[in-house]
């Protein structure tokens, strides 16, 4: 069986990829049959979805859960958000393994301090290089140890926001020399930044060990520091993944929230069916056929 890191890896070779956010088994579910080829979890969507901000407040076997959740609910390849590796250099290389087992294809590791911070909101701090630069070798070796190195490591900087874009480069940079098989930009302003970054890595005199290909990730989450862009764009500026991280969970509270304030208001869900799955829909999407020998599809 082909490990999901090596899938996804030959997913952006074949072109752009889009991976939208699941927070659970059945969003995964909805991803897949909608056709894309990849999917993503959030860890901001991960820690609202149990209630809480995202601050880093979730253990490590919470978000393996959820992981092993979206992988079994789509069959697709998934990259998870690791947040700050749930710890310094040894809890780093132990998430990596952890996220391998959970069954994901690749994960992201970024280096503010912790508590972390949401990348689009103000106030953020940055670890020192070197200790970010360890902790991605660490994941990189931790890779090796669990995968053969096919589980794929991508360091995220949100220097842009602390220390400026340059700094954002050299610190890229120096998680590409660290082992890093992709980058993540966070918080770049505009589209001129991203074709910028993307520029400056290809320029860039910094080279993974083995000679391979470092890929590019951009974030597209709504109402933060980033505009919109399309995905062929970012496809043309040479970026190889586009996460929608948070979309699916704000579509669907917004609909929960609209639909209890009309239940609240009528006393009757008569106005919402318009709005809802069918039931019909509900068990196409779970793989359920009533009356059927194998009633059950995974």
């Amino acid at each position: 069986m082909t490990h999901p890191g090596a899938q996804l890896r030959s997913l952006m070779d074949s072109g752009i990829v889009a991976a939208p956010g699941a927070f659970n088994a059945l969003v995964a579910r909805a991803v897949a049959q909608t056709g894309f080829p990849a999917c993503y979890v959030s860890g901001g969507a991960t820690s609202v979805a149990a209630g809480v901000p995202d601050v880093g407040l979730l253990t490590l076997e919470h978000f393996c859960r959820v992981i092993r959740e979206v992988v079994d609910g789509s069959g697709l390849p998934v990259l998870a958000d690791a947040d700050t590796g749930f710890g310094e250099e040894e809890m780093v290389r132990r998430t990596v393994i952890e996220y391998h087992r959970a069954g994901a294809g690749a994960l992201h590791l970024e280096d503010q301090v912790f508590p972390k911070r949401c990348g689009h909101l103000d106030g953020k701090a940055l670890i020192p290089l070197d200790q970010a630069v360890s902790k991605v070798h660490w994941a990189a070796q931790a890779s090796r140890d669990c995968s053969q190195g096919q589980f794929i490591i991508c360091a995220r900087t949100d220097a842009r926001g602390v220390e400026g874009f340059d700094s954002a480069v050299t610190r890229a940079q120096a998680y590409v020399t660290a082992g890093a098989d992709m980058i993540f930009p966070e918080g770049l302003g505009s589209e001129d930044e991203f074709a910028c970054f993307a520029k400056a890595m290809r320029d860039g005199a910094a080279k993974r060990s083995d000679g391979g290909k470092v890929y590019l990730l951009a974030n597209m989450t709504e109402f933060g520091k980033t505009p919109m862009i399309p995905l062929d764009r970012f496809g043309a500026m040479g970026y190889d993944i586009v996460i929608y991280p948070v979309t699916m969970l704000r579509i669907a509270m917004r609909a929960v929230s609209d639909a209890l304030v009309e239940l609240r208001s009528t006393g009757t869900a008569a106005g919402l069916l318009d709005k809802m799955q069918t039931r019909a829909e509900l068990y196409n999407l779970v793989g359920y056929t009533p009356g059927t020998p194998f009633e059950f599809r995974a």
